[in-house]
């Protein structure tokens, strides 16, 4: 694959599923918008060695959940190419704290963490997904019509046709927009509203995810996710 710039990388396994997506004039022009933004001097989360990050800690393969975001944090330092997560160093966002809340009271153990990295979860098989893989400084949804979409409906799609067994987590309207986009007769869907102060209290505390994820990856024979990180 061309890279974005100069440092990005993409997983082979990843590669070699999204071949034909790469070819795409879309995706050659989400390529060219970036690439101009960094020629213009704007300020474009995260850093290009990270733009695939989820893709490169969790290899086709190996995916066992789905967690699918919108688009990344747009503050300084805090994307890190993970829905929902925020390097060690800093403050842990209010989604995740929620998050974080309700694995308190569904998985009996879970420690709460003293950080957001949940790059513990990625290596697991947890596919921590933004549909949306980069976001201007301080400029939500900024990137949201230069062609992320497209790539990362055909991701959830591919993923949908090539695995079996997996557990989509869409929390939001947003996310739970990507259900048409999966094939629900193999593949398992647990909807929720989106863990933000705004809405959580409204049906994600208690909804019990993580406890029903682990269940149901074990009933058909897979290991479940250590949600402590």
């Amino acid at each position: 694959m061309t890279k974005l710039v100069n440092d990005v990388k993409i997983e082979e396994s990843w590669k070699n599923l999204l071949h034909e997506e790469f070819q795409q004039p879309y995706f050659s022009a989400i390529k060219s918008f970036l690439l101009q933004a960094k020629e213009e001097g704007k300020v474009v989360y995260p850093s290009g060695s990270l733009i695939f990050n989820a893709f490169n800690t969790t290899p086709v393969e190996q995916v066992k959940v789905v967690i699918i975001g919108q688009d990344p944090y747009h503050g300084p330092n805090q994307a890190m190419g993970l829905s929902f997560s925020v390097p060690k160093t800093e403050k842990i966002p209010s989604s995740l704290r929620n998050i974080f809340k309700e694995l308190e009271t569904d998985i009996e153990g879970f420690q709460k963490p003293t950080h957001g990295d949940l790059t513990k979860w990625a290596e697991q098989g947890v596919f921590l997904l933004n549909a949306c893989l980069t976001v201007e400084h301080k400029t939500a949804n900024a990137h949201k019509n230069i062609g992320w979409h497209q790539f990362t409906d055909a991701v959830i799609r591919k993923l949908s046709e090539e695995r079996t067994g997996l557990v989509f987590l869409l929390w939001g309207n947003f996310a739970k927009k990507k259900k048409a986009l999966i094939d629900t007769t193999k593949h398992h869907v647990l909807e929720s509203v989106h863990p933000s102060g705004l809405s959580a209290h409204r049906g994600f505390f208690g909804c019990k995810h993580f406890s029903q994820t682990n269940e149901l990856l074990e009933a058909q024979g897979t290991s479940p996710i250590d949600w402590n990180i």
